[in-house]
């Protein structure tokens, strides 16, 4: 069967939070089976908060988790690399509000796991199965959760910008037969000059540069590295909506997809399909050889 997975070793690092410019430490560490993913604010005397996706409590421009006593913002980059990598417990400690935005990927997040070793716990890893579909919309922005034997993700932006060509900004990805690795984990966020000057007065991005975002002007990339691959943009949204999904505590069996969706719209699809007990089903997969997600084996291996 399927085992469930934590870390072998922990692993620290350091880095700027996007939103909040402070300088935070992060540590990974192990957990026990049917733990779940667990943050700790170790600057306070708070209880830890679990990563569900009925702790949301902030999706403006990244996902933040609180247990209204403290709050971990920007989760979602290091939610993707642990589903990724099928990490279902882990301890995460830091020591201020927000997870690092490190390079603007999940990538520095997978080299840290892989770093630590990955471990099969004595446990069947748990997935939760789609059944029935599910969709959310507000205005003309929808995300939607239908069956599928396996774990797929499509997404579309829309931006009507000399940087983004109609050939980008579309991407369906079959995570049981494509690695997350090699064709998400590199994708970063971005962002637009223009917004600049407004997300900071309402303390946002406060951290942000050409460092750990793709930053674009009115007419392109203003990166001297340009763009990692040509669909970066609508990878990375792809990369942030399998950090948003993983908050349902397990994986995924289904096909989500989603045009113009965000951190707020794909938590309202998790809270619908929390309230439709008929459209899911936990499941664990007892033949190894029929995996619904392609996993990296678990060893300390980087793969590109």
């Amino acid at each position: 069967m399927l085992r469930q997975r934590t870390l072998s070793s922990k692993i620290n690092a350091s880095g700027v939070g996007l939103h909040t410019g402070k300088k935070v430490s992060l540590t990974l560490m192990p957990a026990d089976a049917d733990t779940g993913i667990t943050f700790i604010r170790t600057d306070t005397k708070s209880n830890p908060i679990k990563a569900s996706f009925d702790n949301v409590n902030d999706t403006r421009l990244q996902t933040s988790l609180s247990n209204d006593e403290v709050k971990i913002s920007t989760v979602e980059h290091l939610l993707s690399a642990l589903a990724g990598l099928g990490i279902d417990n882990a301890i995460i400690q830091l020591d201020g509000p927000e997870v690092p935005i490190m390079d603007g990927s999940a990538r520095p997040f997978v080299f840290m796991i892989q770093s630590a070793g990955i471990k099969e716990q004595n446990a069947p890893k748990k997935f939760i199965k789609v059944i029935k579909p599910i969709e959310v919309r507000q205005n003309e922005k929808w995300a939607r959760i239908e069956p599928f034997d396996g774990f797929k993700v499509a997404f579309t932006i829309d931006f009507n910008h000399p940087a983004f060509d109609n050939s980008s900004q579309s991407s369906e990805i079959d995570f049981s037969s494509v690695s997350y690795l090699s064709q998400v984990s590199r994708a970063r966020t971005f962002g637009f000059v223009r917004d600049i000057e407004n997300l900071r007065k309402n303390n946002l991005a406060l951290g942000g540069s050409v460092n750990n975002a793709v930053v674009i002007d009115d007419y392109r990339v203003v990166n001297d590295e340009g763009v990692r691959f040509q669909d970066e943009f609508v990878k990375h949204k792809i990369l942030d909506a399998i950090g948003d999904l993983y908050l349902l505590g397990h994986g995924l069996i289904g096909s989500f997809s989603a045009y113009k969706s965000g951190h707020h719209l794909n938590n309202l699809l998790l809270r619908e399909l929390d309230n439709n007990q008929e459209a899911w089903e936990e499941v664990i997969i007892e033949d190894v050889t029929k995996s619904p997600i392609l996993y990296t084996s678990p060893e300390p291996l980087l793969v590109d």
